[in-house]
């Protein structure tokens, strides 16, 4: 059934057009994910789909009650219902001072508490963390009407959606799937582009050529070979009158065919992104921090009683736990060198935090990345492009320049120093799906060691190999990725068998100390026998339990 449609839609900020839209209909139950790069308009147009902002031109119709959840703050006026407000932990007599959390659990709350035909959602996992994700994910999929929303939360598209709008140059494309269908298809797309593109500059040159070809062969037709005489010189040139004839239309016929020729741009590769980065120090030590018997607290408020924790030389840790648990205050721990807390010696570390503190408003992109970097000018370049700051954008200054903006030269900043340890709190905030993809893929080639603390569950999926869940005021280790952590969690809680978890992990006790005895050049030796290390404690608490 059709609940919202529009027509001929058209938006423009002074003289920039944002987007001009002939047609889009939404039918109930359809979950849709809108994406693009920032600045392209998403939520200008979702402002516009719940008619929240008009547009300069075209209609809009939605045939159905509806309600938004935004990005904005705004006046919370009307209470949640009492079993929605339990659910996601809102007071129901609620005030105007609460965190960014709060704000955004209220608003879901709300959203939900009414029965609505169609929900708007601006970047509703903004603030919350991954058991409030879960729990909205969960609400969202049991809703029974439509969905529009947008989100840097790939595996909440996934999980959610199975329809995308592509927002690119003014104009929408539509994808039938989740997330995973569309950035697999947009690959193949950009691929055939590229070769599209190659092909047209390849027959453009080609024809050019050609017609400057002719064009010289005329010139030489009309000239007179020397020594000829005057009756000889003019019986040649009635003699190529013909000749150059027949040059003028092959050249006419090949500009014909340049002037046809379809015009082929060249796509931008959103997905470009890797990035060498290979100038940190080699450490020598196994482990590079140590905290022991950890204790903080702020006022009667306990954040840590007792707690224990190591990081390994080029482990990429993430830092987990529920809002409030403390994943801010261990950073900040570390980076003040808690008595409690010890370092490698040879250890440096590049720190960004949420404030983007390190930039110098006044100086450009490229004065502020250049200005501490161990690399040369043409890497700075490369890397800026690889994060989607290309060309003349390079020379903004940062006063200039939107939070993700900030957030990326932030990035190629600490990337270029001179460090061998990145410590990152929440890195992908501020960033669309395709900037978070690239420093994603840019932190996977950087070979020293990271500690970074995100909700984002694919950018901890893709880049961490180890876990610290802090929990009850204590840090628990996992070594393994945020997947495999998931599988063991499921496991746990079906009360999964005791001697099948032995086995596993003897399986991969072998698989370890296979790979230590004959190891390939990718493998380290040093992370392997820690690993080794590791299994071999978690089978021993296993049979402690028998």
């Amino acid at each position: 059934m059709l609940i919202l449609q529009i027509r001929d839609i058209k938006k423009s900020f002074g003289d920039r057009l944002l987007f001009d839209i002939k047609n889009l209909k939404i039918d109930s139950e359809e979950k849709i994910g809108i994406v693009g790069l920032n600045g392209t308009g998403k939520t200008t147009l979702m402002d516009i789909l719940s008619k929240t902002l008009v547009p300069d031109e075209g209609y809009v119709d939605i045939y159905g009650s509806y309600s938004y959840i935004t990005q904005l703050d705004y006046s919370f006026n009307e209470k949640p219902l009492a079993g929605v407000a339990r659910l996601f932990k809102v007071p129901i007599n609620h005030s105007n001072f609460m965190s960014g959390g709060e704000k955004t659990r209220l608003k879901i709350a709300n959203s939900l508490s009414v029965k609505t035909n169609i929900i708007f959602a601006d970047e509703p996992t903004s603030n919350l963390d991954i058991e409030g994700i879960k729990l909205l994910e969960e609400k969202l999929l049991a809703y029974k009407g439509a969905l529009v929303l947008i989100s840097h939360d790939r595996f909440f598209l996934d999980k959610l959606c199975n329809k995308i709008i592509e927002l690119e140059n003014g104009k929408i494309k539509i994808y039938n799937g989740n997330y995973s269908f569309y950035k697999k298809h947009k690959q193949l797309e950009i691929e055939r582009q590229s070769i599209e593109y190659v092909q047209f500059i390849r027959d453009k040159r080609g024809l050019e050529e050609s017609i400057v070809d002719r064009k010289h062969r005329k010139d030489t037709m009309r000239k007179t070979p020397k020594r000829m005489g005057n009756s000889e010189a003019r019986l040649h040139r009635l003699g190529n009158q013909k000749a150059e004839k027949n040059v003028d239309n092959a050249a006419k016929s090949l500009k014909s065919r340049l002037d046809k020729l379809e015009i082929k741009d060249k796509p931008l590769d959103i997905y470009m992104t890797k990035v060498d980065i290979q100038k940190t120090e080699k450490l020598h030590s196994k482990i590079l921090i140590k905290g022991s018997r950890l204790s903080k607290s702020f006022g009667s408020r306990k954040i840590f009683e007792n707690a224990n924790f190591q990081i390994g030389n080029g482990w990429k840790i993430a830092l987990i736990g529920n809002n409030g648990c403390g994943k801010s205050t261990l950073i900040r721990m570390i980076m003040d060198k808690d008595s409690n807390i010890s370092s490698s010696s040879t250890l440096k570390i590049g720190y960004f935090n949420q404030d983007l503190s390190m930039l110098d408003e006044e100086k450009s992109i490229l004065e502020n990345v250049i200005r501490e970097s161990v690399y040369d000018e043409t890497f700075v370049r490369i890397l800026l492009a690889r994060l989607l700051i290309r060309g003349e954008d390079i020379h903004k200054k940062i006063n200039f320049l939107s939070g993700g903006e900030r957030v990326k030269v932030s990035f190629a900043k600490i990337f270029t120093s001179d460090i061998n340890m990145l410590i990152l709190d929440e890195p992908t905030n501020y960033l669309d799906i395709y900037s978070s993809e690239a420093i994603e893929t840019a932190l996977k080639e950087f070979n020293g060691t990271i500690l970074f603390v995100s909700h984002d569950r694919k950018f901890i999926s893709e880049l961490a190999d180890h876990l610290m869940i802090i929990n009850n005021n204590k840090i628990e280790a996992f070594s393994g990725g945020y997947n495999e952590y998931l599988r063991k969690q499921n496991e746990e809680s079906q009360g999964f068998n005791k001697k099948d978890r032995r086995l596993i992990i003897e399986n991969k006790i072998s698989e370890v100390l296979g790979k230590i005895s004959m190891p390939s050049k990718k493998d380290n030796v040093e992370l392997l026998d820690l690993k080794y290390k590791d299994l071999i404690k978690e089978l021993k608490d296993i049979k402690n339990l028998d």
